[in-house]
């Protein structure tokens, strides 16, 4: 079989894909409630019901789906996350009320969440620390890039074209193509027939500081270090920040801008573009302080800093005059956010052994999940009684919060020793 050189990048090309098609999926929903929600009695606080239903089921993956990666590896667990989540998107299109919508996204949620842990997971085994960021960012690009094609291609071409079910069912058919290429390309690192020598010598020695032990730490092990506390609530605080937009810019532009759907579809893409490049502007930022020779901790700490500050910007965009300087302004929110995302999904990697990052990241994204939960699930009656103006305020001040937190309880950031026993040194 022909071996292909730099196959690591071949393997991030696909989380990016899937990761693309899993916003596209995820967008679709808050785009098209605006076309099928009057219709099917779906009122904004229902649809915020339904983003309760959608969280749960998301939470609730992320902590089993996490263990489930680094019990059954990435082949099988990625095939199984993208079944659940494309015949969960295409069944958007039988739906006939609140009920049925409310299913629908419960079993999206269930699929989509275990694309995070998984991707984490993929990228630790697949690239040596220094490159752990531009890849962590690579793959994060994915759900910017899948949120800026999403209006284009839902909202402004394939609904007026064909109608909400038959776009429903067309995106939903998307996962199932990737899946055949990534069951064809995809082995782990020590079993893959196409990788290199040469190329898994520079893997291998980029990882020789995280030889794993025997067997995986507990998850109660690992709740017991500070170091996952810190991540956790990390990811508490500022992921809602990201939902926010995802769930609700939408009928944000629909209600305080007054934008139809075609209007909708020509602008929401923008923020999410500010997003993409804040991604690979995080990932290359790390990157670049550890190759000039700083330690992994400077270039976290430089990186999540800078994207802390900027999330704040947010609070400016509910008093902008103009529509275009309201999404710049969440442009910048979403650069920073995802900035910031890019680093601290790598946390996980830079302090435990390769065979614990899933169950970390997949913990983190189930705090995550629970902060998320509660803020989309309040955010209908805050905005009813309060204005978008409080919310995109109140999502402003997370960042610089939760940065504080994380570099107060986690320390330096470094790789933990551990023992035979799982203790850590």
């Amino acid at each position: 079989m022909t071996r292909l050189c730099g196959l690591r990048w071949y393997i991030v090309a696909l989380i990016f894909a899937i990761t693309c098609i899993n916003y596209i999926d995820r967008s679709s929903v808050g785009l098209l409630i605006t076309d099928f929600g009057p219709s099917l009695g779906i009122t904004r606080e229902l649809y915020g019901n339904v983003g309760t239903v959608l969280l749960c089921a998301y939470t609730l993956s992320q902590a089993l789906s996490g263990r489930l990666y680094d019990r059954v590896g990435a082949r099988i667990g990625f095939s199984i996350s993208v079944l659940v989540w494309c015949f969960a998107a295409m069944a958007y299109g039988l739906i006939r009320g609140y009920m049925s919508f409310a299913v629908c996204s419960f079993f999206l949620g269930l699929g989509e969440a275990g694309n995070w842990p998984g991707a984490a997971k993929v990228i630790a085994e697949w690239f040596p620390e220094r490159e752990r960021a531009i890849g962590m960012a690579i793959f994060n690009a994915g759900a910017c890039m899948g949120a800026v094609l999403a209006p284009l291609l839902v909202a402004r071409w394939l609904d007026p074209a064909i109608g909400w079910r038959r776009t429903f069912l067309l995106v939903g058919s998307l996962g199932f193509l990737w899946l055949a290429l990534w069951l064809a390309l995809y082995r782990p690192v020590q079993q893959h027939p196409r990788l290199t020598r040469e190329e898994q010598e520079l893997i291998e020695l980029g990882q020789m500081s995280q030889t794993d032990i025997s067997s995986p730490p507990s998850t109660m092990q690992l709740l017991r270090m500070r170091q996952t506390w810190a991540i956790l609530i990390a990811r508490f605080l500022v992921d809602p920040v990201w939902w926010l937009y995802v769930l609700w810019l939408p009928t944000y532009l629909k209600d305080a801008r007054h934008l139809d759907i075609k209007a909708i579809g020509a602008s929401a893409w923008a923020p999410y573009l500010g997003a993409a490049v804040g991604a690979l502007f995080g990932g290359w930022l790390a990157g670049r302080i550890i190759r000039s020779h700083l330690s992994v901790n400077i270039a976290r700490r430089i990186t999540i800093s800078i994207a802390a500050c900027m999330m704040p910007v947010g609070v400016l965009a509910g008093h902008a005059s103009t529509t275009r300087g309201a999404l710049s302004c969440i442009a910048i929110v979403l650069f920073g956010f995802q900035m910031w995302i890019s680093n601290v999904q790598t946390l996980p990697s830079d302090f435990f052994p390769t065979n614990a990052v899933g169950t970390v990241a997949g913990l983190g994204g189930a705090a995550a999940g629970v902060a998320s939960i509660f803020f989309i699930h309040f955010t209908a009656p805050m905005v009813a009684r309060f204005g978008y103006n409080f919310v995109l305020a109140l999502a402003g001040v997370a960042g610089p919060i939760a940065a504080i937190l994380l570099f107060s309880i986690a320390g330096p950031i470094h790789r933990l020793k551990f023992s035979y026993s799982s203790d850590p040194r």
